[in-house]
């Protein structure tokens, strides 16, 4: 309801400020959901990021077991042997956090395989916006699925130009 209302309060604040523009609006979520290389490879991700996890928590697993092993016999170790198996476990847990940051970090092996797997498909969806956008005239076209972002806007009601011109500045 609500996403209605700014919709249609959007559309009459430019319908307002030229009826000769015309405007749409896409659900980019329910388009992908609707393509069924879209949901195979979303699969795949979710597939091979349990795989990563839980390799990930069977090292943690192991960490903790070598970590109550150590609280157990640490009374009975040398300071050398403490510091050793200190070492070792603190080793573990850097590896770990290393393995997590390269599978699940920013540019990790995760969003490296969502690139390959899922931008093709939203490229291909993006295109197709942009070509009915051109071909239907229309001004703006705004996503709905991402809170009304724009998914297209022809470049001849961009008035940046203008903006920087009147502010005295020159592209």
């Amino acid at each position: 309801m609500k996403r209605t209302s700014l919709i249609l309060l959007m559309l009459l604040l430019f319908a307002g400020i030229s009826s000769a523009q015309r405007f749409a609006y896409v659900d980019t979520r329910y388009v992908l959901d609707n393509i069924p290389e879209y949901e195979s490879a979303q699969e795949q991700l979710d597939i091979i990021a349990q795989e990563w996890q839980d390799e990930i928590e069977a090292m943690y697993s192991e960490i903790e077991k070598l970590y109550k092993e150590y609280e157990v016999e640490k009374v009975l170790l040398s300071d050398e042997l403490k510091r050793k198996r200190e070492e070792e476990i603190l080793q573990k847990e850097r590896e770990v956090k290393e393995l997590q940051k390269k599978h699940f970090g920013q540019e990790g092996d995760l969003f490296q395989k969502r690139q390959e797997l899922i931008k093709p498909i939203q490229d291909e969806v993006f295109n197709a916006i942009k070509e009915i956008g051109e071909k239907g005239n229309y001004a703006v076209i705004f996503d709905v699925a991402s809170g009304m972002g724009i998914l297209y806007n022809d470049p001849k009601y961009d008035k940046s130009d203008e903006v920087l011109e009147k502010l005295g500045y020159q592209n």
